[in-house]
């Protein structure tokens, strides 16, 4: 069987996510990077339906980002859990978020979690 993957890559955005009380307030950057792969049902016929449509990957990227949450791995896993209702023929899914300028004492790129789910 012939498998595709769709998905989002670098996704930044500037949200309110942390731990720490400020972090909520102030807010950050984040890259997140969004993998779907599953059968190729198109055989051809160029309709959206029989794949996974980016656009909709994006809005559950910005609608999940947009709730201010403590940890980023809850984002994360509920960014996974929205792409397995709204597209059940998925097989894998991988969703990474990339926290950019954390208030740490040692300079480094970023933060990272990444879930990966496997039917």
């Amino acid at each position: 069987m012939l498998k595709k993957k769709v998905g989002l890559e670098g996704v930044r955005i500037y949200a309110y996510h942390g731990y720490y009380p400020e972090e909520q307030v102030v807010g950050t950057e984040y890259l997140v990077d969004v993998e779907t792969i599953s059968d190729v049902r198109n055989d051809g016929n160029d309709l959206l339906e029989d794949t996974v449509n980016y656009e909709v990957l994006m809005d559950i990227v910005c609608n999940e980002m947009a709730e201010k949450r403590k940890l980023i791995e809850t984002v994360a896993l509920s960014i996974l859990e929205r792409i397995k209702l709204e597209f059940a023929d998925v097989e894998e899914i991988k969703v990474s978020i990339r926290k950019l300028r954390l208030p740490m004492k040692a300079e480094l790129r970023n933060s990272v979690v990444e879930f990966h789910y496997k039917k």
